[in-house]
């Protein structure tokens, strides 16, 4: 075993190596040069890219995971909402990370077990397990959609993403409906544009609870947090 190198070394010069040139550049043999060993170092470790992938999807899930048990959240809405900014946030970190992070494994079981209490305290706000996890997991889809979105319109070489390119190539003249619709997408705050998506999307899980007649749970604040999702 290389002497130095351990996961937790390699997910490090890992990132350090994403942020630098994206996942396209982001090799085992691209981290074991950062480290400076020979990529078979690496092995005792995991055993290719997607083992590499999994750790660092781990540490981002893991820290929105503390992030969120850290935050009080005054009713149910609070808490998706502020999960998904957190996840947001998390994704923005580093490039091209919502696609790196995306479907990846989580290889800490802790991360897991830290939501036992943040399920029982959505279930005395009228979700039940299921409605929490399937809000979760909308939520969790949602961001990372657009988080690819977004990071593609920023990291972009070109100006591929510009409203006149695009107006061109549409040929707004004669499609003004189509020419609008783009008009959302470049103009306006990027924070404010995924809070209204955030607000349609959460008016769709609302639909899914289920208060308990005189739960004082029900509405309110509480210091019990959520799960991350």
């Amino acid at each position: 075993m290389a002497k130095g190198v351990s996961t937790a070394a390699i997910v490090d010069a890992a990132f350090e190596v994403l942020d630098e040139v994206g996942m396209e550049g982001l090799t085992l043999r691209a981290v074991a040069e950062r480290l400076g060993v020979k990529a078979p170092a690496l092995y005792w470790h995991m055993r290719d890219k997607q083992d590499m992938l999994d750790e660092m999807g781990t540490r981002v899930w893991r820290e929105v995971s503390e992030t969120a048990a850290r935050t009080t959240w005054a009713d149910w809405r609070g808490a998706f909402a502020g999960y998904a900014r957190i996840a947001r946030r998390a994704l923005l970190a580093h490039r091209d990370g919502a696609r790196v992070f995306s479907g990846t494994f989580l290889t800490d079981a802790a991360v897991l077990r830290s939501q036992e209490d943040g399920l029982a305290w959505m279930q005395g706000q009228g979700f039940p397990v299921r409605a929490t996890t399937e809000g979760f997991a909308i939520l969790t889809s949602f961001v990372i959609g657009h988080c690819i979105e977004e990071q593609a319109r920023a990291q972009a070489p070109d100006d591929r993403y510009a409203l006149a390119a695009r107006d061109e190539r549409v040929g707004a003249a004669e499609h003004p409906l189509v020419a609008a619709s783009g008009e959302v997408m470049a103009h306006g705050d990027a924070d404010a544009r995924f809070e209204r998506m955030l607000g349609i999307v959460l008016e769709g899980i609302a639909t899914t609870r289920r208060p308990r007649p005189g739960d004082p749970h029900a509405a309110g604040r509480t210091t019990r947090t959520p799960p991350a999702g």
